[in-house]
């Protein structure tokens, strides 16, 4: 007997949309993919996703209830994995050759690890993702808020108004030369102000209020459902700098690890973590490798690391489970992270040189 579906929990708003476009059983539902039911009901990819995790894992829990009491657990094929990851999509980095090394961006739902010197542009591309999140959907983006969390007080407010405003002058340029009266109407709200609006910042001192603030993030994000990037900037610094103690801080660090697992997986957002670089000593030579041990390394899903060679700056793609790994460089501007514009063809006035205007590059970690 089909359940009607009406009967699952779901929000009324979501339930009036969906039996309005004749959908009236959960077996009518699941029969569609998250994509095309976004499409037919006129809802995001999001409430979609979230109409198909309710629908699915209440009836396949009815079905294997068992009578001694065990716990069910929610059964789906890799296709209905799949068919979840790419419904959930990416984070644009605005650099499309590192967009294309990760494979479209930073990736919903998974923990991707940003390593770098100081100075090589970690917090600049942590700044970058968190203003990409609230791209609207009509323009390819993920139209979500964004959780920054700061640690070292890198944080500047007026270099993300920096970024917000090259974010929205591009999307106002697609706009008008385009004939897209949705991405025409989505531009006017989508503003510097209603970015910064949208970026909840925590400042954290020390690994206690890094740790409080991690345990407490799972009722901030069910309360804030269009979150879709938590940012840690950095992970590093407190556990570096306030606790001596290696065992308990491995302890500590592990647990934090499984908890931002979870966050990740329960909430469907990305989380970010940038991490500093420390020297390991070898018997012939010392290298630069991610701080926190070797142990911290299983804990993202990616591990990205910024270097230098020479005045460029280079992102490697080091670790990750579906991309292979690829350096590709970048720069820093006044309008944010972006690709390395290749150099303009010499011309006749080469014989007068003029000094080329320096880039305005933004120093930051």
């Amino acid at each position: 007997m089909q359940r009607d579906l009406g009967s699952f929990p779901l929000p009324p708003a979501l339930r009036a949309k969906l039996i309005a476009c004749g959908f009236q059983s959960a077996e009518d539902v699941t029969a569609v993919r998250a994509s095309e039911l976004s499409k037919e009901v006129g809802i995001s990819k999001e409430e979609a996703l979230e109409v198909l995790q309710i629908v699915r894992c209440r009836s396949s829990g009815e079905e294997s209830q068992q009578s001694d009491g065990l716990p069910s657990f929610r059964k789906c094929t890799a296709l209905e994995l799949l068919e979840e990851e790419h419904a959930q999509g990416s984070i644009i980095t605005f650099s499309s050759a590192l967009d294309e090394v990760l494979g479209g961006g930073v990736p919903v739902a998974k923990i991707m690890e940003i390593c770098g010197a100081p100075g090589v542009g970690k917090t600049q591309l942590s700044i970058q993702l968190v203003v990409d999140t609230q791209i609207p959907e009509c323009f390819g983006g993920l139209g979500g808020e964004s959780v920054y969390i700061d640690t070292e007080g890198s944080f500047v407010v007026e270099r993300v108004a920096e970024v917000a405003q090259a974010a929205v002058h591009h999307c106002h340029l697609i706009a008008e030369s385009g004939q897209d009266e949705a991405q025409r109407e989505a531009v006017k709200e989508f503003t510097v102000s209603s970015i910064l609006s949208r970026i909840y910042y925590f400042r954290c001192r020390d690994y206690v209020e890094l740790l409080a603030q991690a345990h407490l993030l799972d009722d901030f994000l069910a309360e804030h459902r269009k979150v879709r990037l938590v940012v840690i900037d950095s992970i590093a610094f407190p556990f570096r700098h306030d606790l001596e103690d290696l065992s308990l801080r491995t302890r500590l660090l592990n647990g934090l690890a499984q908890q931002l697992i979870t966050r990740a997986n329960d909430h469907k957002v990305a989380v970010v973590l940038t991490n500093q670089m420390t020297t390991r000593f070898g018997e012939t030579q010392s290298t630069l490798v991610p701080a926190l041990g070797e142990s911290w390394g299983h804990a993202a899903t990616a591990r990205l690391i910024l270097h230098w060679e020479g005045k460029l700056r280079f992102a490697s793609l080091y670790k990750s489970p579906t991309q292979k790994e690829a350096t590709v460089p970048y720069q820093i501007t006044s309008q944010g992270f972006r690709d390395v514009q290749p150099p303009e063809p010499s011309s006749s006035s080469s014989a007068n040189p003029r000094k080329r205007p320096r880039t305005d590059d933004q120093d930051g970690r």
